[in-house]
């Protein structure tokens, strides 16, 4: 997951201009950002016993704190109280979010990781919903969770589960959050602040393993690499790819990003899944679709 994994739900949110032509499709855009957030995710796992989990959520939010604050050189100076409560608050869940999931893939396989934390925003989806059809959606991503459970499978790692359910739960708020995010910030200097309070958030955790490399500055600029592969790149192809596609097409590729991490993670770090965990992916990924297939509903927005 990333800065896409995070701003881009936001702007996903809003209906944007399918006209023009690109020389790359739109869907192939979106793809190449999906595997670019998940390769990053296994290249990171690689490097966990230099820099550890927090070490490389330091690293990666710290890049993107770094090429955000260049791009849009905000002036903190002029934010309200307001802007600034928004900024820690949202800083501070990036953090969170992005450690529990790190600390859970040190756990377990990425695509089992990937397929839980993606109820955050399936559960922000049918938030409020009133139709019947949608519990079938929900049982559906139900099923998919039990059959990942430990009674299912004694191998997986039970802190691992519960902190893939705290990035699935961190990363329903950050898609709260960003409505928020929207009304009080015009441009991205508010979000390179928050990203730079993420690391400082992560820093106390993650600060020590990455000092202790210090003698080794390729293997920090490659922690750097990855932090820019896993955010800067796919979040430049997202904005590009919802240019010229619909709103609900985007909905439905990001459905397959469960799918994508688990098959990164059986060609990078070699994770066999069992027949199990992928139904279970199946199952989470069939929820997805049918949600925003379903025609589109309006719930109230929760104000945070």
């Amino acid at each position: 997951m990333s800065v896409s994994e995070e701003m881009i739900t936001s702007t996903a949110a809003k209906p944007q201009a399918t006209g023009g032509r690109g020389i790359v499709p739109p869907q192939v855009l979106l793809l190449l950002s999906i595997t670019s957030i998940q390769l990053g995710a296994a290249l990171s796992k690689d490097l966990f016993p230099r820099f550890g989990p927090a070490g490389m959520v330091l690293l990666r939010t710290a890049c993107t704190a770094l090429v955000l604050g260049a791009v849009w050189r905000p002036r903190a100076w002029r934010f309200t109280a307001a802007q600034w409560r928004t900024v820690l608050l949202f800083g501070a869940v990036v953090a969170a979010m992005n450690l529990s999931f790190y600390l859970s893939i040190s756990r377990l396989p990425l695509g089992i990781v990937v397929t839980i934390e993606f109820l955050g925003p399936l559960g922000v989806a049918l938030a409020g919903s009133r139709r019947v059809s949608d519990l079938l959606w929900v049982l559906l991503a139900a099923t998919g969770v039990a059959l990942l459970g430990p009674w299912a499978d004694a191998r997986l790692d039970l802190l691992g589960l519960g902190l893939a359910g705290v990035a699935a739960a961190m990363w329903a708020l950050y898609i709260l959050l960003t409505a928020r995010f929207g009304r009080q910030f015009s441009d991205g200097g508010g979000l390179a602040l928050a990203m730079g309070v993420a690391a400082l958030v992560s820093a106390p955790l993650g600060l020590a393993r990455v000092a202790g490399q210090v003698g080794q500055p390729l293997l920090i600029l490659t922690g750097l690499a990855i932090g820019v592969l896993s955010t800067a790149i796919p979040y430049s192809l997202e904005l590009v790819a919802l240019r010229r596609l619909p709103t609900r097409v985007f909905s439905i590729m990001m459905s397959l990003e469960p799918a994508v991490a688990a098959l990164v993670g059986w060609l990078v770090l070699r994770e066999m899944l069992d027949v199990r965990a992928l139904v279970a992916i199946a199952l989470v990924m069939g929820a997805s679709i049918g949600a925003t297939l379903t025609p589109e509903k309006t719930p109230a927005t929760p104000n945070l």
